[in-house]
């Protein structure tokens, strides 16, 4: 019978199926896209994210990953700098995606590309999920890892910050805007939401953002009137973009998205990921989230643990940061509270890196869900780059 399955080949999902697969479980992997693809995601690696990746013999220096050692904040006419408190990269998901499924493969997981799950219900025996051709397969555990989409039959609750939709579009900026951006993350704020810009692999920008819907819908529910209203609003923005080109003729774009939501019971499976935490974007660790709740969930199977306790001990972990991380992100959508925050930060810079700390998963927690160390990893030689080993440590903050 197989021991595990996983629905959804994302961070969380392929990461899960290379740790188990590698202590030799057998896995499979349904992914509903036919090749890796760009998600809705601000593709910030932090120090945590990185170390996880490093675990799993992902070599971010051979992909082009970028790093990024600075952040920047605007607010109208005024433009804030600072260091970061650690080390990061960034990286596009479609390629992150991609190697992380091709190490789940190299480790010994089936992954299965192209297929959609219609449903996914529990049994006596464990778990099984029926595919869109009507196949029925079945394992001893489920791993329910599809990011922001839910399944069918499994629908998350609201969280506490609902109003929110959000885009990605990749650009190639022009090259001296590329120079300026060059190691830093940029963070605009706009009336009724904020955009973040980063560069990524290929010389190319990534611009995410985040948007009240009553205000999308004020300026005429489309995408060229919202981009239209942010360069108008961020100067700063608007000098980054002038010139640039769009990679694609529209955004990736989301909806209902449920941040604050952390899930505390498991009704038998394993959820991952977005579907156990969900962390407004601006803070930058949901990859990081992503990677800490599969590899604390393989922990606690492999250890023949019940899931509802994998899941209560991963609501211990993040809790505290998701909930600070939301009611920030609050305050960056209405302008008063972001002229406040702004001047708060000019005034006292040092509040970026509580800020920072507060909001990544605590040493303890990850330290509990690499206790196992080597017997958690893939089993397979690792080849460190430069860029890897700019995220060396533990986190400084």
């Amino acid at each position: 019978m197989i021991d595990a399955l996983v629905v959804g080949g994302g961070l969380a999902g392929a990461a899960v199926a290379t740790h188990l697969a590698a202590a030799g479980r057998k896995v499979v992997v349904f992914e509903r896209r036919h090749v890796p693809h760009d998600k809705v995601c601000g593709e910030f690696l932090s120090h945590e994210a990185c170390t996880y990746l490093d675990t799993l013999g992902i070599n971010l220096g051979s992909l082009g990953a970028v790093p990024i050692s600075a952040v920047r904040i605007a607010n109208r006419n005024t433009v804030t700098t600072m260091a970061l408190p650690f080390p990061a990269l960034s990286l596009s998901r479609g390629r992150l995606d991609e190697a992380l499924l091709q190490r789940a493969t190299a480790a010994g997981a089936t992954v299965h590309h192209n297929t959609q799950v219609q449903t996914l219900t529990r049994t006596n025996s464990g778990c099984q999920v029926r595919l869109a051709d009507d196949r029925v397969i079945s394992a001893q555990t489920g791993f329910l890892a599809t990011g922001k989409h839910d399944l069918r039959g499994w629908k998350r609750p609201a969280g506490l910050q609902n109003d929110l939709l959000a885009f990605k579009l990749h650009f190639q900026l022009d090259t001296s805007q590329a120079k300026a951006l060059k190691g830093h993350v940029e963070l605009g704020l706009f009336t009724g939401g904020y955009a973040g810009l980063s560069p990524i692999e290929g010389g190319r920008a990534n611009l995410c953002l985040l948007v009240r819907r009553k205000r999308f819908t004020k300026i005429g529910h489309t995408w060229d009137n919202l981009l239209a209203a942010i360069r108008e609003e961020s100067p700063h923005l608007n000098e980054r973009l002038n010139g640039a080109t769009a990679c694609s003729d529209r955004p990736l774009a989301l909806a209902r998205i449920p941040y604050g939501y952390i899930r505390r019971r498991a009704h038998g499976l394993f959820h991952l990921g977005d579907q156990a935490a969900v962390i407004p974007s601006f803070s930058g660790d949901g990859m990081s989230i992503a990677l800490h709740s599969a590899a604390l969930a393989a922990k606690y199977h492999l250890a023949g643990r019940d899931p509802n306790h994998f899941q209560r001990q991963l609501a211990r972990d993040l809790k505290a940061q998701v909930l600070f991380a939301t009611y920030l992100s609050q305050g960056l959508v209405r302008h008063p509270l972001q002229r406040l925050l702004t001047g708060l930060i000019r005034i006292a810079p040092t509040l970026i890196t509580t800020t920072a700390a507060r909001t990544r998963v605590p040493n303890w927690a990850l330290a509990r869900a690499r206790k196992r160390g080597a017997s958690l990893a893939c089993g397979v030689k690792k080849v460190r780059s430069p860029s890897v080993s700019s995220c060396p440590g533990p986190l400084a903050v």
